[in-house]
C-alpha cells in the first residue's frame, strides 16, 4: 500500500488543486495542523465532550487548507518547488526517480510515523513532554521530507515534459 498515494486520493487532489497548493501560504500554514490538533485534543480537559468541536474544525482545516488559497503568481519559491517534488514523487511509478530520493522519503515517512506513538500517548495521558516529543519527531521529519521534495524537484524537473507545465 502506498500511503503517499492514499493521502493524495483522500484529499481529492487534482490539477487545479495542486496549483493552489503550490501557494506558499498553503504550504506554510499546513504546518499548523499537528499543533492545532494537539491543542484541540487537550482541550477535552476544560471543554469535555465539546472538545469534539475544535477537533472537527482541525479536520476541516486539513481538508480545506490546499483549497484555501489561490494559485501563486509565480512558482519560483521553495514552497512551490516542494509541491512539485511531491507530485514527482507520487508519479514515481510512471517516471522513475533516483533510489536515494525514494529511500529518504520512505525513511522520513517512517520516522514521522514513529512520532505518532509518543504523541498519542502524550495526548491520552496528558503528558505534555510526550506530546512535544511526538510533535518534534513528526514535524521535524515532515520538514526534512519537504526539503527532500524540493531537492527531488530540482533533480527531476526536466525528466518529463508535464513537469514544466506546473511552472509559471
Amino acid at each position: 500500500m502506498d500511503i503517499f498515494a492514499l493521502s493524495e486520493r483522500m484529499m481529492a487532489m487534482d490539477e487545479p488543486l495542486w496549483a493552489k497548493h503550490a501557494n506558499p501560504l498553503s504550504v506554510y500554514s499546513r504546518m499548523s495542523i499537528l499543533p492545532l490538533m494537539s491543542l484541540a485534543v487537550i482541550s477535552r480537559v476544560w471543554l469535555g465532550w465539546y472538545a469534539l468541536v475544535p477537533i472537527a474544525l482541525v479536520v476541516i482545516w486539513i481538508w480545506w487548507n490546499p483549497r484555501a488559497f489561490g494559485p501563486p503568481k509565480t512558482t519560483n519559491s521553495w514552497a512551490a518547488h516542494e509541491t512539485f517534488g511531491e507530485r514527482i514523487f507520487l508519479n514515481r511509478a510512471a517516471v522513475p526517480i533516483p533510489s536515494h530520493h525514494r529511500q529518504w522519503a520512505v525513511g522520513l515517512g517512517l520516522t514521522s510515523g514513529v512520532g505518532i506513538a509518543p504523541w498519542f500517548y502524550g495526548l491520552w495521558s496528558l503528558d505534555y513532554g510526550w506530546v512535544l516529543f511526538g510533535l518534534a519527531l513528526m514535524i521535524g521529519s515532515k520538514l526534512w521530507f519537504v526539503d527532500r521534495m524540493v531537492w527531488l524537484y530540482q533533480d527531476m524537473k526536466d525528466a518529463d515534459p508535464s513537469y514544466s507545465r506546473w511552472r509559471k
